[in-house]
């Protein structure tokens, strides 16, 4: 990368709880780490990114500086995000941790991966800039956004996934819905197919991802996703 964004990230400043030997150690690991890392002003933009970063969304260095953080995750998520990487610049916590996240490529498509974030202290000891890093999923297939928004879900399969994810039992959403036992674990088990998931809590983490569910209680399946 060029001189312009070497500054970024290793004027000195160190994450809480962490300690590095030595800017050059920190840049190395920057850049040859095999991670997806970019670092973000307070402002939440971009001001550097290494080139595992830049590769897997598709877009250059140049086009990456300067641009809007959030504008690289699913539009169903940015607001969750938005707030946590405002929380995390309030001195709130150090870091925070979004297992399953979609992020967008652009016209490339999306992808599902983890999302790291990290508070670096400035020089006057309050949180000066935050360390990115995207961890996409082992063999994940990147989709397009547009299939995502076509993913559709009949009334009954949008209320029996929004009380799995309120964590209601079976037995009582089972009463609620008037169906057997049986009938809510056939709808529960179509679901993790489609979704391609093995279990309850799987599915209810990557349908937050994917934007099916609404951020906020109780959880609620996006209108784009219902079948009309």
């Amino acid at each position: 990368m060029g001189d312009t964004m070497t500054s970024g990230l290793f004027g000195g400043a160190h994450a809480p709880g962490e300690h590095f030997c030595s800017n050059r150690t920190l840049r190395s690991l920057f850049e040859r780490s095999g991670m997806c890392m970019a670092c973000l002003d307070r402002g939440m933009r971009l001001i550097e990114a290494n080139a595992d970063f830049a590769r897997q969304f598709g877009r250059t260095n140049t086009e990456l500086v300067g641009c809007r953080f959030c504008d690289l995750l699913h539009q169903d998520v940015q607001g969750k995000v938005s707030q946590q990487l405002t929380r995390l610049l309030a001195d709130q916590f150090p870091r925070f941790t979004e297992p399953e996240i979609t992020f967008d490529q652009g016209r490339s498509g999306a992808f599902i991966g983890e999302l790291i974030a990290i508070g670096v202290n400035g020089d006057g000891g309050g949180i000066d800039k935050i360390m990115i890093l995207v961890r996409p999923e082992k063999n994940a297939e990147i989709f397009r956004l547009s299939a995502v928004r076509k993913l559709l879900l009949t009334d009954m399969d949008a209320r029996i996934l929004e009380g799995v994810a309120a964590g209601v039992p079976t037995v009582k959403l089972a009463s609620m819905l008037y169906l057997s036992r049986g009938g809510i674990e056939y709808h529960v088990n179509l679901l993790m197919r489609r979704l391609k998931v093995q279990n309850r809590p799987a599915l209810v983490s990557k349908a937050y991802s994917m934007g099916l569910l609404r951020q906020g209680w109780p959880p609620r399946v996006h209108p784009d996703h219902l079948k009309r």
